[in-house]
């Protein structure tokens, strides 16, 4: 089967490789894959900017599919079950953070799509544990989605929270930032979403279609005083990043309220940069780091797709075949798109 391969550390060295189809053994199921996301993370590994990866690797971590085998141990799960999988595939299940189910913590984690082979293929593997039923009302295309929402939930549902009232300042309105404004609006929130010119179709596709009261250009518009307009001078209660632009974290750090929580979800492309610390200090600000996502996340995210309160599929943009890959990483780089799938076996 062909599958979407890094082969090496650095920029690119990606091409599309033949590859056997995986077994199903142990606790394990091969899931004939729908669609697959392509992610920030996929991009930076692309560009050689994220170091997690161990080559040679299938990429692919946010995806949909179908049971077609199942493992001897396999208790929960059958063949011709519609599923997702979290991105864990393996954890050591002995450290503090394991048991807890903080999977994305575990210091021995092996995850899909970086250190075991991932979904831009037709087939793969996932772990009995990892899996999750896809709500009978929700659709291949809306539930590979799953994964980037409930990195959503994990930053505003469970890192920080939001309550009936609450100012919410969304900063990038990239997949992840229209997903963290709609999950901040189901939980009451007024929202507000910042990008900058070039995201103007996507700003107005928020509000129009998504319900987002408040969208903001910052280059053509005073984005400070919005948010001390809405906020009577205080600052937002809650911000979340999802745009790992440094000038744009240090421009919401100010706007934060004092004793208030600033979630980074959005990853930076270098490892070490200059936060306005002041800001933090000064503030008192609550600023919380949020990696990936837990089992838990995930059952927040598949509700709030069972009850639409959250559209995903309407996001989605462009689809490729595996075939056509590097024009659909392509696609992502130009920034015109706002969710780019490949499509594996899309007429499951």
């Amino acid at each position: 089967m062909k599958a979407v391969v890094k082969t090496a550390p650095g920029y690119d060295m990606m091409e599309l490789q033949d590859i056997p189809k995986p077994e199903a053994y142990d606790d394990k199921v091969v899931i004939e894959v729908a669609y697959t996301g392509i992610c920030g993370s996929d991009i930076h590994t692309f560009k050689g900017e994220y170091k997690n990866p161990k080559t040679p690797v299938v990429l692919g971590h946010e995806f949909s599919g179908k049971i077609v085998e199942v493992g001897p141990d396999v208790k929960e799960f059958k063949v011709g079950d519609r599923v997702v999988s979290e991105t864990t595939f393996e954890t050591c299940g002995e450290c503090p953070y394991c048991k807890e189910r903080d999977y994305n913590l575990c210091g021995n984690r092996k995850g899909i799509g970086t250190q075991v082979n991932g979904s831009m293929t037709d087939y793969v593997l996932a772990r009995e544990e990892s899996l999750h039923l896809i709500p009978e009302n929700v659709s291949y295309k809306a539930a590979a989605f799953s994964e980037p929402l409930a990195c959503t939930t994990h930053a505003v549902m469970e890192k920080t929270s939001v309550k009936d009232g609450d100012i919410v300042l969304v900063v990038g309105p990239g997949p992840i930032g229209l997903l963290a404004a709609q999950v901040a609006q189901s939980q009451g929130g007024e929202v507000i979403l910042s990008g900058i010119t070039q995201d103007k179709k996507r700003l107005q596709f928020a509000k129009d279609k998504l319900g987002i009261k408040h969208i903001v250009d910052s280059q053509a518009e005073d984005l400070d005083q919005v948010v001390l307009d809405l906020t009577d001078g205080w600052g937002a209660d809650v911000v979340i990043d999802a745009s790992g632009a440094v000038p744009a974290v240090n421009q919401a750090l100010k706007l934060t309220r004092k004793k208030g929580d600033f979630v980074q979800l959005g990853l930076f492309a270098e490892s070490v940069v200059p936060i306005d610390t002041e800001s933090i200090i000064q503030r008192e600000i609550n600023y919380i780091g949020c990696r990936s996502q837990k089992p838990s996340s995930w059952d927040k995210a598949l509700k709030l797709l069972e009850e639409e309160k959250v559209d995903t599929e309407s996001i989605v943009t462009k689809e490729y075949p595996v075939e056509d890959w590097r024009e659909a990483f392509e696609a992502v780089m130009g920034g015109q798109e706002m969710k780019v799938m490949i499509a594996s076996n899309s007429d499951l």
